[in-house]
């Protein structure tokens, strides 16, 4: 269940933070979550076709609020580094960030799987990698 007032809170000491979920379900979001909490995981990718309904690219410096997947606050992350690029250009180094993997092609296999999911894939598409730091716990 939100946490209106700690949402609230979280914005007045990050001014321009914006909000996000990791993941497209609660059992990706929570095992993220814990990826970033125990420090494996210091960069995410995205679909830049994701920012086209207007949402802000992510921009070095910004504070973001990341959130469970019932909208509480899970912790404030720093943005490190923004690099847009296309799938296939992500190195080994960026995916290896995530923390998700052992290696660049397990990174590739799960998230063309995540792509295919969440509005198709295509090897050329523009993706968005973000290395960030975690700043605070909620």
């Amino acid at each position: 269940m939100t946490d209106p007032a700690a949402l609230t809170a979280l914005r007045r000491r990050y001014p321009g933070a914006e909000t996000f979920t990791f993941g497209d379900g609660p059992d990706l979001c929570a095992r993220l979550l814990t990826l970033v909490r125990n420090g494996q995981k210091t960069a995410s990718t995205g679909a830049l076709r994701d920012y086209d309904n207007g949402d802000p690219l992510p921009v070095p410096g910004r504070c973001d609020i990341a959130l469970h997947w019932d909208g509480r606050p899970a912790f404030v992350i720093e943005t490190q580094q923004v690099i847009t690029c296309p799938f296939q250009q992500v190195t080994e180094a960026m995916a290896l960030a995530e923390g998700e993997n052992a290696d660049l092609a397990g990174w590739r296999r799960d998230h063309i799987a995540f792509f295919t999911r969440n509005g198709g894939f295509d090897p050329d598409m523009q993706v968005v990698w973000e290395r960030f730091k975690m700043i605070q716990i909620c």
